[in-house]
C-alpha cells in the first residue's frame, strides 16, 4: 500500500522556539556541531490503490488547506513511499 507523506516546517523567515530550545540543549550536551534546528511536522497519508496524479494533487490540497497553516508554515515536500505508480 502507497504512503503520500508531507513534510511541512516553520517559514525560514519566522523565529522556531522549538528548534531554537533543541539547539540550545544540543549545545550544553556536547553537541555543539549541530545549530540552527529547525522543527516541523511529517503526515503519513495512506492511499487505496496506485498513486495518481489526481491522487497527489489531492494530497497537496489537503497538505495546503488543512495539514499546514500558510501564515506560518510551507509545505516543503510531498513525497510517495511504497509502491510505484
Amino acid at each position: 500500500m502507497p504512503t503520500i507523506v508531507v513534510d511541512v516546517m516553520p517559514k525560514a523567515e519566522l523565529l522556531d522556539p522549538q528548534g531554537k530550545a533543541t539547539s540550545g540543549a544540543l549545545d550544553r550536551l556536547g553537541h555543539g556541531k549541530f545549530h540552527d534546528v529547525r522543527i516541523g511536522k511529517r503526515f503519513e497519508l495512506s492511499v487505496d490503490g496506485p498513486v495518481t496524479d489526481e491522487v497527489l494533487a489531492e494530497a497537496r490540497q489537503v497538505a495546503d488547506e488543512i495539514l499546514s497553516n500558510s501564515v506560518i508554515e510551507d509545505v516543503v515536500a510531498i513525497t510517495v513511499d511504497g509502491e510505484a505508480e
